[in-house]
């Protein structure tokens, strides 16, 4: 019935009545939900503008008025007559940081470099926030600083030095995207961007320190970073707190507005609802066919043609790259024709949105054998580097052959945020994979190794993957993962989903002796990764995984595993760590999907790559 005539009849007033009282619970709920997260937020900033107010009230204006000029501005000038106020202010600012900094890891450190750094001008808790990120950029320089200064004739010192030069452009790229997402129009709504951006501070700081060999110059440069990363954790933490709020205030409002149909409940999005596919059930069939990747490659028009035969513009991936146009408009598209290309080639930060597609993983293949044995750090072991966001690949094969002995040598390095590898093939021993940092996602890749062969410190999943097992070392066992999160306020984590562990012939190979195989190991102090829907077989040691080194992160760490098949599946005799939470709940898998980890569809989408946003099964 139209609501043109609802508005007649006893029965109908009853309705409303009955309706209007549970609307009323409704919003008396969610005001309850969220009224402690405001207290915390708001008080901050009421308590600014009371004690400023109430300072020109008390002082006339006359006191402070001459201090009022704090760096950064704040209190107006004597002839202004109006900025009066300014010890009374700071005193409020500090009150103010105290409280918020108590929800960080590192309390002290964050009211002092905030304190040191705010300034009267700052009136909310958004300013307390931009400021905790802007004092990481002074501790991140100093830091680099130092290891810039040592001096060593030892080639990989030297090799490290060169590296933490480069992560330190890197970590402050990442620094100025998080001020500015801060400063953009949507603020701290986008607080799990802010994080991925924040959490690859750390992992360039990290980096850095791993460039260099045990020892003396390892520990002062690790000391170095002490103050940066309390501060990265500070900022990630005030982020995190003020993005659930925003996001909670959000929902509550979504709630109250869903319409007086939804019997207390709320309705569905219907833009949210997603098809047996995993794909929005209101996308066009058209559309849909390409998000399926039906005729995916024929819908690719390259701007520039590579083959090593001649028939295209350019025979090297380099040479296409060093003829890109400096600016231009959408996606870059290089299509790679057939052939192995022996080059180390790197899309580098000024190359955003490059697409690069071959004609099939094992036939498009770019190989290398760079590695930690001959001198060189992991991190300038990779045969094929990402680092300009937005970067996807498609068809192609990453390759390091250096072999087992070599011991570290990446095939595939990705820093680039927002990126997308489908249908490709990442070929090597130990290290194959760096995921490094930021927002990645693979989809039907086959990956390779033997330790640790997929690792990093990026926000990624794995979907709908094969890991494949190789023949190490004899004295060696295979790690599938080693995630790399080193402070527990970062976004960052793996998940594997809906993939498949199994092992090459040489592995099983009864006439050489038999080796180990677990899922992963925690890399750094936060490691996180979960595993579901996956098969999982005989081959994979009971204990599930392994540690890195005595007790070292079996407290912090985070390894889950939800929905899992296959002979290995059995969580029964898996470890017994504290950190280690067994088979979890669907409500808490429902955390690690693509959609909840990532938030990745407004960049998956657009690349018409399949996806399963939510469960499977």
């Amino acid at each position: 019935m139209s609501s043109a005539f609802g508005d007649f009849g006893p029965l109908t007033e009853r309705r409303r009545a009955e309706k209007a009282r549970q609307q009323r619970r409704r919003i008396m709920i969610a005001l309850g939900t969220v009224s402690i997260i405001i207290i915390l937020i708001v008080m901050g900033a009421a308590a600014i503008t009371y004690s400023g107010k109430k300072s020109e009230e008390d002082e006339g204006g006359s006191k402070g008025s001459s201090k009022g000029k704090s760096k950064g501005g704040g209190g107006g000038d004597d002839e202004d007559g109006g900025g009066g106020g300014g010890k009374a202010d700071l005193r409020a600012v500090s009150k103010s940081i105290k409280m918020m900094c108590a929800q960080t890891d590192f309390a002290d450190s964050c009211a002092t470099s905030i304190g040191k750094a705010a300034n009267a001008s700052v009136s909310s808790p958004k300013d307390i926030i931009r400021t905790a990120v802007d004092v990481i950029g002074g501790a991140v320089d100093q830091a680099f600083d130092r290891a810039d200064l040592i001096m060593s004739n030892d080639p990989r010192v030297k090799a490290a030095v060169a590296d933490c030069k480069e992560l330190f452009d890197d970590a402050k790229d990442d620094l100025n995207c998080t001020l500015k997402g801060i400063d953009g129009k949507d603020g701290l709504k986008q607080g799990f961007q802010l994080r991925v951006w924040l959490s690859a501070v750390i992992a360039n700081m990290e980096t850095c320190i791993d460039g260099f060999p045990d020892g003396e110059f390892r520990d002062k440069v690790k000391e170095s970073f002490n103050n940066g990363r309390e501060f990265t954790s500070n900022a990630l933490a005030l982020i995190e707190k003020a993005s659930s709020f925003l996001s909670a205030l959000k929902g509550s409002q979504r709630r109250l507005l869903a319409g007086e149909e939804d019997n207390g409940g709320g309705a569905a999005d219907p833009h949210l609802a997603l098809a047996e596919d995993g794909i929005p059930e209101w996308v066009p069939d058209g559309d849909r066919r390409v998000l399926k990747g039906g005729g995916f490659k024929n819908n690719l028009t390259p701007n520039v043609i590579v083959a090593k035969d001649g028939s295209g513009k350019f025979k090297t991936i380099n040479e296409a790259l060093a003829a890109m146009p400096k600016t231009y408009s959408g996606r870059y598209v290089i299509y790679v024709k057939e052939g192995v290309y022996a080059e180390y080639v790197t899309i580098t930060k000024k190359m955003a949105s490059v697409t690069m597609y071959g004609d099939g993983s094992r036939k498009s293949i770019v190989t290398g054998s760079k590695n930690f044995a001959d001198g060189l750090t992991t991190f300038k072991t990779a045969t094929f580097a990402a680092q300009g966001d937005g970067f996807m690949a498609i068809g192609m094969g990453f390759q390091n052959t250096a072999g087992a002995a070599k011991h570290q040598a990446v095939a595939l390095l990705v820093q680039s945020d927002k990126s997308v590898f489908l249908n490709c093939w990442m070929d090597g021993f130990q290290d194959t994979l760096y995921a490094h940092s930021k927002a990645q996602f693979y989809r039907n890749c086959v990956i390779t190794g033997t330790i640790d062969f997929v690792f990093g410190d990026a926000a990624a999943v794995f979907q709908n993957c094969v890991l494949t097992l190789r023949r190490p070392m004899d004295n060696q066992q295979n790690i599938a993962t080693a995630q790399g999160r080193a402070d527990g306020r970062e976004a960052t984590g793996f998940v594997l989903q809906k993939c498949e562990f199994n092992a090459e012939p040489a592995l099983t190979d009864a006439k050489l002796p038999p080796i180990r195989n677990y899922l992963g190991r925690p890399w750094r102090e936060f490691s996180r990764t979960v595993i579901m829907e996956s098969d999982i077989p005989a081959i994979i040691d009971k204990a599930g995984y392994m540690p890195w080194n005595g007790e070292f992160a079996l407290k912090t760490l985070y390894y889950a595993e939800y929905a899992n098949k296959g002979p290995g599946a059995d969580t029964a005799g898996r470890v017994a760590w504290p950190g280690y939470k067994k088979v979890i709940s669907k409500a808490d898998a429902t955390k690690f999907t693509v959609d909840n980890f990532l938030h990745a569809k407004p960049w998956i989408d657009p690349t018409g790559t399949p996806v399963k946003y939510d469960f499977f099964t």
